[in-house]
């Protein structure tokens, strides 16, 4: 099994968990933060469809612009819900922490087999385009590129993303002005 096929199942494995947990829990606060795994995972994976340009928007929209006006929403609208939070428990062995510390363990341990791995042979996609002459180079002016992209190929989409991003940002200052009516 490749590594690719590894981070594959991975993200797939990451997405379907943390959506199902988030459809499943009471906690705001918690389900605010599944919520962001399951937009990252679904980054990722977008990333393995060759769609570079839905991975980006989905961080840059998604992940960036509508999960902040939620958790904005969630932090200006019910002060009980944050004591919530703060009376979890104390210890250090919690059912939380240990969900911490096997994701972190699973994340490390991830990170050194691709180290170990990718040393000592490169993976078949980059042996790919260095075979063909279309590795990115640092020298390449790749903004350029990207703005070419997103001014004639992709300027529809970017106009969207753009106009979805201008209603979010609309949401979060009136979700944050002081109501009076009181």
């Amino acid at each position: 099994m490749t590594i690719e096929t590894i981070i594959f199942y991975a993200f797939a494995a990451m997405a379907i968990g943390a959506g199902l947990l988030l459809v499943n829990i009471r906690n705001t606060a918690r389900a605010l933060f599944l919520f962001f795994v399951v937009l990252f995972a679904m980054a990722g994976l977008y990333l393995f469809a060759l769609a570079d340009f839905i991975a980006i928007t989905q961080i840059l929209i998604y992940v960036g612009g509508v999960l902040i006006l939620l958790i904005f929403a969630f932090m200006l609208s019910n002060k009980e819900l944050l004591k919530d939070i703060q009376t979890s428990s104390t210890r250090f062995i919690s059912l939380a922490n240990w969900q911490s510390v096997v994701l972190s363990i699973t994340f490390l341990s991830l990170m050194v087999y691709t180290f170990v791995n990718w040393s000592q042979q490169m993976p078949g996609w980059i042996e790919q385009s260095i075979s063909k002459g279309t590795l990115i180079q640092a020298k390449d002016n790749n903004i350029e590129l990207l703005g070419f992209k997103f001014m004639t190929q992709y300027v529809l989409p970017f106009e969207i993303i753009s106009i979805f991003l201008m209603m979010a940002l609309i949401g979060a200052a009136h979700l944050s002005r002081k109501d009076n009516t009181a």
